[in-house]
């Protein structure tokens, strides 16, 4: 999984490579993931060729416009992985971004103790977990138009990932929706909803991922305003009553 074709790949498609060591943790994290796996039923991905494009490559191209990483000007910049699951894309943006602070959120207290364990085993001090709902995470003053980025990932529709997303960020801030397939007209329902919450839709960046050629796309949302205080809505309803 660390070998030279792969370096190339980075180099050629996101425009940066990992160092030895980096290579080295993204090497470890695999080998605790299927550990994990064994217990906890983190990812179907366990395939080597596989994992590196559909966890570590496909995290990283999410945090790439228009050929560099989003907040490369943001050395101290603090991210927000909503939902992270096993820890994508988080944990692959805390090693590949050393000076960025890296918060992973997941409700599953399970799944935050295995990441807690992977983070202590990477020696990743710039990563840290946060147990909770992200609606209401998203209404504790502490959280609340903290953020620089907040990347998600496989949850939820567009409207209910911009509504779990942009009550996080600071004004300026970006949120990044990764998706499968994407449609004009979910781009005119999330239009829609992102105005109500302070923000704009940014870009739609449609790419292949270079190894399997499936085509992806990443939604990136700009917050322009202050979200307003009914937002995000409790537990469940953003998913229920989409806006």
């Amino acid at each position: 999984m660390t070998n030279d074709n792969f370096l190339e790949i980075w180099q050629e498609t996101l425009n940066w490579q990992p160092s030895a060591q980096q290579q080295l943790k993204f090497q470890q994290l695999y080998e605790l993931i299927l550990e994990g796996n064994r217990q906890l039923n983190l990812t179907r991905i366990t395939e080597s060729q596989e994992f590196w494009e559909k966890h570590l490559w496909d995290s990283l191209r999410g945090i790439v416009l228009e050929q560099q990483f989003i907040s490369s000007l943001d050395e101290g910049a603090s991210v927000i992985d909503i939902g992270t699951g096993a820890g994508f894309p988080g944990i692959p943006i805390a090693i590949a971004s050393p000076n960025w602070q890296v918060t992973l959120l997941d409700s599953t207290r399970k799944k935050i103790n295995f990441i807690d364990k992977v983070l202590t085993e990477l020696a990743l001090d710039n990563a840290k977990t946060l147990v909770g709902r992200v609606e209401e995470i998203g209404q504790e003053i502490q959280h609340r138009q903290s953020y620089d980025v907040a990347v998600i990932r496989a949850v939820g529709s567009p409207s209910a990932c911009a509504e779990y997303t942009l009550p996080l960020l600071k004004r300026g801030g970006l949120a990044v929706i990764y998706r499968g397939n994407w449609t004009e007209e979910e781009t005119a329902a999330l239009k829609k909803a992102v105005a109500q919450l302070g923000g704009k839709v940014e870009a739609i960046a449609q790419f292949t991922t270079p190894l399997s050629q499936s085509i992806r796309h990443c939604v990136y949302l700009r917050k322009i305003a202050a979200t307003p205080a009914i937002f995000p809505r409790a537990v469940g309803v953003p998913t229920q009553k989409p806006l």
